[in-house]
């Protein structure tokens, strides 16, 4: 039985039990690699097979997942006898079907599943860390595709092919490491040998880092760095059900200057990137929503069930993680501003990553991270090593006063983002 077969068969038999139904299923195969001491260690081939249900009787929402198409009625019956003890909610239905007017690509057919493609990736990792003395202690390279089919009983039925290719690598010299990553729908964006190259130049000019004495300095934060720090704090506050529950900072905040006047926050699905889509994970076609306009908050994002709850509706803000059930996420974010200048021109300290962004606290914005690959920047260029520190401070108020953006704007998962300088931060050093 192939997939869309399946799934009418759901949608049927669940209808004879539930007012609404709706079924999601992903389906792919995918190449995985591991690089182990410098070479080519393990190259995979899988298939992966997912299916989740959920019913809606009486305001009631039940759910339910399977890695086996075989016990398909097994996932509807565990879904139907979840919903009958949820609480029951306010409900205005799954979506119907509905013009879609923007296009969205996420899926490059040239982009085949082959060992062999993927060992090519990872020739191409370890000759571009060749470059450096260093050695390579980990890293992989995979080219997953997948079909996203989805649909419900109000007669929605939606689909979308999508690739990613993605290669990382990491590296050592001494007690210096350096790690570089990319990921992309599109083969033609991934240039493995960059990132080999510049996971070991890392390592390799991270070695003999100065201490740096605590004190407050201005700082550069790396796109990579950047979007692991807001990962964890601003998209979190953006979304409704964070707000109606009193868990975002940003709430009651609609249309007050949240932020530094040169920050735009908005979402594109049309866009090229990992997110991008013309329908989100519920059926709802997707729209660009911009957030936060020159630092002046606009709108949160919903998915249909907080929408439905707190009268507000669905933005097409709904995504979903695996076999996950729909939620409130983001398509193709993009954190913008005028290029005014290099971040770096006046002399900084530029931060490549950070660890520990997920100890941050969500709500209040506050957060301290250790600094991974510091250097002293000036003149645009990275100059003297620093060793590791601590960076602590808090989100909401460094955006409200933001030095300038940077020229390297960065794919880093969904987020799209540029470095950026604050100045006057709180460095923990020796």
């Amino acid at each position: 039985m192939n997939g869309e077969d399946l799934i009418e068969r759901v949608l049927r038999e669940g209808e004879r039990q539930a007012d609404e139904v709706e079924v999601f299923y992903a389906r792919g195969e995918s190449i995985s690699t591991e690089i182990k001491k410098g070479i080519l260690g393990i190259a995979e081939e899988s298939e992966a097979w997912s299916m989740a249900i959920r019913t809606v009787k009486d305001g009631r929402i039940g759910s339910s997942s399977t890695g086996d198409p075989d016990r398909w009625k097994e996932c509807l019956n565990a879904a139907l006898a979840s919903g009958r003890i949820a609480t029951p909610q306010q409900w205005g239905g799954f979506p119907k079907p509905a013009d879609v007017t923007g296009t969205a690509s996420s899926s490059d057919p040239d982009l085949i599943v082959a060992v062999e493609n993927a060992a090519e990736m990872v020739g191409d990792l370890l000759a571009g860390a060749a470059e450096h003395p260093v050695e390579v202690i980990g890293g992989g390279a995979g080219p997953p595709p997948a079909y996203l089919p989805g649909a419900n009983t109000s007669g929605v039925f939606y689909g979308m092919d999508r690739t990613v290719a993605a290669v990382s690598l990491e590296t050592i010299r001494e007690q210096s490491t350096g790690y570089e990553f990319d990921a992309s729908p599109f083969l033609a964006d991934i240039d493995a040998r960059s990132v080999g190259e510049q996971a070991a130049s890392l390592a390799a000019r991270s070695l003999s880092g100065r201490d740096i004495e605590t004190g407050r300095y201005d700082i550069v934060l790396s796109p990579v760095a950047a979007a692991s720090i807001l990962g964890q704090v601003l998209l979190p506050a953006l979304s409704g059900r964070n707000v109606k529950a009193g868990r975002s900072f940003l709430a009651e905040k609609i249309g007050e200057q949240v932020f530094d006047e040169h920050l735009s926050i908005y979402d594109d699905p049309f866009a090229p990137g990992l997110g991008s889509t013309t329908w989100d994970a519920e059926g709802v076609p997707t729209r660009r929503l911009v957030f936060v306009e020159q630092g002046v908050l606009q709108r949160f994002a919903y998915d249909l069930k907080t929408g439905y709850r707190y009268g507000e509706g669905s933005t097409g803000s709904a995504v979903r993680s695996g076999s996950e059930g729909p939620g409130i996420g983001f398509h193709n974010l993009f954190v913008d501003g005028p290029r005014m200048k290099e971040p770096g021109d006046e002399r900084a300290v530029w931060i490549h990553d950070v660890v520990g962004a997920h100890t941050a606290n969500p709500f209040s914005g506050d957060f301290s991270v250790e600094i991974s690959n510091p250097f002293w920047m000036e003149g645009g260029e990275q100059t003297e090593p620093i060793r590791t520190a601590m960076f602590a401070g808090n989100v909401f108020e460094m955006l409200r006063e933001i030095g300038g953006f940077g020229k390297d704007t960065r794919r880093v998962g969904r987020l799209t983002i540029p470095s950026i300088r604050l100045n006057n931060q709180q460095i923990i050093g020796k």
